[in-house]
């Protein structure tokens, strides 16, 4: 094989992020999502946790696995894990050493937690030039709520998240997952990125802060630029949409659809295919803009036609007209598909405690480069040895010190 050759093969058998070192010293879900992520593109990623019991949702169960929380377990693969207590001058003194050997540092504390450890921007600019440096936070380095903690529900409330989810005339409903938190960790690797690349051409690092209370507002996404544009307050639509109509789920005879008539062929096409084409002339229905202003009429119709079917029989005849249908289906359903099976999104993965488990897959798929890393989760201080004799040159003797001392597990 010649050397491009080489290269080329060696280069698609590594993630796209190989040789990437980042320090994650964050925990519950924004941080490790992100920190997942990057792992997940193939980072070299170290999870640095407290020694009084690490990341939070190690305890946030049922159910457990052998004692390892199935939340925990989804949201750190692909690390390694040391625990250190920084809440003494020696942990700190780790940290300090172990910062400039990183690419990247992904932390969530309370804005300015760093600063009072004595690692300010003066220290970072001295020591870790380079540094991307990631700070997720509740709400940012700004306004009167900056130095409170962020949680996803909280979140979910205060952006008005909440008050376009639910049932039309209910209560507002927060998502089923804590969408914020999910999010938050999604940007925060793609600033990241940014940041690295921006790195390449310049030489320098830079801060990056990435807060649960931005993300929530920008998930307000066409509903938010709709009150904008308008003044107006949205409502809530339950499973319908509030720019599209017919756009929400029926009932079969069998079970539940979600429904999604983008435009106006296409609902055309669903009242020829139902044996009602007189739909597609009527004033009130012919166009999105009449069919938002009633609604009501065309779900009554819908519903009392759509129930006549069986669920398979509808999709079949949906989509073979081009008409976006699915099944409303359980988690169980989902994930136990056919297609969740052929995007392999179920991968099994044995840990040293918990044995083999299964656990959601990564959603990035590289055709250029891949991740063949599939490491589960670390015990809390498990590669703690290692990490600090690989990055610090520590010695046994050290080691023992430390772990005398209760700074390191």
């Amino acid at each position: 094989m010649n050397p491009s050759a080489q290269s080329s093969a060696s280069t698609q058998s590594e993630g796209a992020l190989a040789g990437l070192k980042v320090l994650d010293l964050s925990r519950v879900l924004a941080g490790p999502w992100c920190g997942q992520l990057l792992g997940d593109l193939g980072a070299d990623v170290i999870k640095v946790e407290s020694p009084a019991g690490g990341d939070d949702t190690r305890g946030w169960g049922p159910p457990f696995l052998e004692g390892e929380s199935a939340y925990f377990l989804g949201c750190n693969r692909n690390k390694q894990g040391i625990a250190i207590d920084f809440s003494s001058a020696d942990g700190k003194q780790l940290l300090a050493q172990l910062i400039p050997q990183f690419d990247v540092l992904i932390e969530n504390f309370k804005s300015g937690t760093l600063d009072k450890w004595g690692f300010d921007s003066a220290w970072f600019e001295k020591n870790a030039p380079a540094l991307v440096r990631c700070s997720i936070t509740g709400y940012g380095s700004a306004g009167s709520q900056s130095g409170l903690p962020g949680y996803d529900f909280i979140l979910q409330a205060e952006s008005g998240l909440m008050s376009i989810a639910g049932p039309v005339d209910g209560d507002p409903t927060k998502y089923g997952v804590a969408i914020v938190d999910l999010a938050t960790g999604m940007m925060a690797a793609n600033a990241i990125q940014a940041a690295l690349l921006a790195r390449y051409r310049t030489g320098k690092g830079q801060a990056v802060e990435v807060s649960l209370f931005d993300t929530s507002i920008a998930l307000l996404a066409n509903v938010g630029n709709s009150h904008l544009a308008t003044g107006k307050d949205s409502g809530r639509y339950g499973n319908g949409h509030p720019t599209i109509v017919p756009y929400t789920t029926y009932h079969c005879a069998d079970g539940m659809v979600a429904l999604a008539v983008g435009n106006d062929k296409q609902f055309a096409q669903l009242s020829k295919i139902l044996g009602q084409p007189e739909w597609a002339d009527d004033e009130r229905l012919k166009t999105n803009s009449a069919r938002i202003h009633h609604r009501a009429l065309i779900d009554d119709l819908l519903a009392k036609k759509l129930i006549t079917f069986a669920s398979n029989e509808l999709i079949e005849l949906c989509r073979s007209n081009g008409i976006p249908i699915g099944r409303v289906n359980t988690v169980s359903q989902a994930l136990a598909s056919e297609q969740t099976a052929a995007k392999e999104m179920v991968l099994e993965m044995d840990h040293s405690k918990a044995g083999k488990f299964r656990s959601l897959a990564s959603p990035l798929k590289m055709h250029g480069s891949h991740n063949a890393k599939k490491q589960a989760p670390p015990l809390l201080g498990e590669h703690t040895d290692v990490i600090l004799k690989q990055y610090l040159g520590l010695s046994d003797a050290e080691l023992s010190d430390l772990k005398n001392k209760k700074v390191i597990q």
